[in-house]
Order: C-alpha cells, then sequence, then structure tokens
C-alpha cells in the first residue's frame, strides 16, 4: 500500500504537444484569457510559445520534475515593453483529465508578482 501511495504522488507528467489557455490569470500581469500557450517536452526539459490578448509573442523555457516546473521567460507586449522573469508552477489533473498548471510568476522588469492558471484548452478550442 506504501509504495503505491509513493507511486500517486509522484507522478510525471507530459507537456509535450499540449496547447494550453489562461483562464485564470493575476491582474497585474500580461498574460490573460485570450493568450495561447504551445508546450514541447524532451525529457525534463520543458518549453513553450504563447502569443494573444496582450502579448505579442512570448518563450518560456525550464525543467520539470514530477508535478514542479520551474521556468525563466521572455515577452514582449502589443505595446512594445519586453518583459521577463521566473516562475514556478505546481501541475494538476483535473476531474476530466485535462491539465492545470498553477503560475507563481515574478516579472524581474517591474517587480510584481501573481498566479495564472493554465489549463489544457477545450475541445475546439479557437486558435
Amino acid at each position: 500500500m506504501r509504495a503505491t501511495l509513493f507511486t500517486l504522488c509522484a507522478m510525471n507528467f507530459d507537456l509535450d504537444g499540449h496547447i494550453m489557455h489562461a483562464p485564470i490569470t493575476g491582474a497585474n500581469g500580461v498574460v490573460n484569457s485570450e493568450t495561447i500557450f504551445r508546450f514541447c517536452q524532451e525529457g525534463d526539459v520543458v518549453r513553450a510559445s504563447y502569443a494573444g490578448g496582450k502579448v505579442r509573442f512570448g518563450e518560456l523555457i525550464g525543467r520539470l520534475e514530477g508535478d514542479a516546473l520551474e521556468f525563466r521567460y521572455c515577452q514582449i507586449d502589443t505595446e512594445g515593453r519586453l518583459d521577463g522573469g521566473v516562475s514556478k508552477c505546481s501541475i494538476e489533473t483535473r476531474a476530466d483529465g485535462a491539465l492545470r498548471i498553477i503560475v507563481r510568476f515574478h516579472r524581474e522588469a517591474c517587480g510584481t508578482r501573481g498566479i495564472n492558471i493554465i489549463e489544457d484548452a477545450p475541445e475546439g478550442w479557437q486558435e
């Protein structure tokens, strides 16, 4: 029984090929509900390109260990401002099987912090 509990807690997630959106975002962030993320993963290395809403273009790269993802990001917004920072995240599986990433971000240019929720985009999502 004990080994089973450990196995369940030590889940490894695979973000490769996931297309996600941010239905819940921090008030002081640039990412919003119109931002679309396209993830790739090779081993423990995760990267994503993202754009939409206030984000003209963004890239992130990081490492995944179990359900913990840490990444650095760089983005340019629709007004031409360049920004970047670091995020520490936890990943969980929703009841419907979709993935959810809880992103705790720190924008280095302005020093603000916040939380974004990124989830698998629903079937038929407009890209």
